[in-house]
């Protein structure tokens, strides 16, 4: 699937995920690598949706800014 939305309104999402639940970007990444080897985007989202009760929308932003973050670790 991926990204289905502007990098504007993905950073807005971002910026709410530590007001709305409750955890701060760094604990999801945490949480992301301690958890499932999902391959696919979906997968991810499903699970941190189903697993920790999330908005579809704040498990997206949390997947698709942990891929970001990590393709940038690699690059540099």
């Amino acid at each position: 699937m991926g990204l289905n939305h502007s990098e504007e309104t993905h950073q807005r999402l971002v910026e709410k995920v530590p007001r709305c639940t409750g955890r701060e970007m760094a604990e999801w990444f945490r949480l992301m690598n301690d958890g499932p080897s999902f391959l696919r985007f979906d997968d991810r989202v499903r699970w941190l949706s189903s697993e920790y009760a999330l908005a579809h929308g704040h498990a997206t932003a949390i997947v698709h800014e942990y891929d970001l973050v990590k393709g940038q670790r690699r690059m540099g």
